[in-house]
């Protein structure tokens, strides 16, 4: 049997309970991911020979408790969000760790969060790196250019400063991500954006956590990018034996 010892967002209990059928168990009951658990709720029960189970349950284990660990964190901001009166998307990033891509997006979308980007595909992301080996003065054309190639994509272009946020959002960007902006920048970079009349959207981006979320939804956030989630402490799970 395994339990929550504390308040959870569940997830990865479909991954735990194929673990535990493919080493000889099976399955009596499993809660769905994306579940709310308070503290010592049932989370998946089954049942074996001792050698099936031992095979299987701490890896099953493990895998529920770091992405219960990423949803509960997704979840936790996307709370505070609600609850200061904002419904502002949470876009976790595609940094997560190498080859774990699949299980981290199922984790953050169980909390309630959106996919950034699931690849390099989805949209014209252009950042500071990118730029570094233009001349400025080719930024217009080189951006127009990326908008006649994919007409379809959204432009998004990463700035660090408000003179480029200012200048990439008159040649035409879509959205700005706005790289370790504080709340307070990223208001003035909104205010100045309006006073000329640019419709674009804004994203702080690089350090969005919990503790800040709030104060960039009330800075005018027009939605959140973090990484934060995938770092998130596991939480954790409880297993019990007991002999039938």
């Amino acid at each position: 049997v395994m339990r929550a010892r504390d308040a959870m967002c569940l997830c990865g209990t479909e991954e735990a309970a194929r673990l535990i059928e493919l080493a000889g168990g099976t399955v009596i009951d499993c809660r769905a991911s994306s579940t709310r658990l308070p503290a010592d709720a049932v989370l998946l029960e089954a049942a074996g020979p001792a050698g099936a189970l031992h095979r299987a349950w701490k890896t099953a284990q493990t895998l529920v408790e770091h992405l219960s660990g990423m949803a509960s964190a997704a979840a936790e901001m996307r709370d505070a969000l609600r609850a200061a009166g904002f419904d502002l998307p949470l876009a976790c990033t595609r940094k997560n760790f190498p080859g774990t891509r699949a299980l981290s997006i199922k984790a953050i979308r169980a909390g309630g969060a959106v996919a950034h980007r699931l690849g390099l595909s989805e949209t014209l992301l252009v950042f500071p790196d990118h730029r570094v080996f233009i001349d400025k003065t080719e930024w217009p054309a080189r951006l127009a250019r990326l908008r006649r190639q994919a007409p379809e994509k959204k432009l998004v272009v990463e700035v660090a400063e408000l003179d480029d946020a200012l200048a990439v959002a008159g040649m035409g960007a879509d959205v700005l991500q706005l790289e370790r902006f504080s709340p307070e920048a990223l208001a003035a970079c909104k205010a100045a954006l309006r006073a000329r009349g640019l419709p674009v959207l804004v994203a702080p981006a690089g350090g969005v956590t919990r503790a800040n979320a709030v104060a960039y939804a009330q800075a005018g956030a027009d939605f959140l990018i973090s990484s934060a989630p995938y770092f998130a402490p596991p939480r954790d799970v409880q297993v019990r034996f007991s002999r039938g």
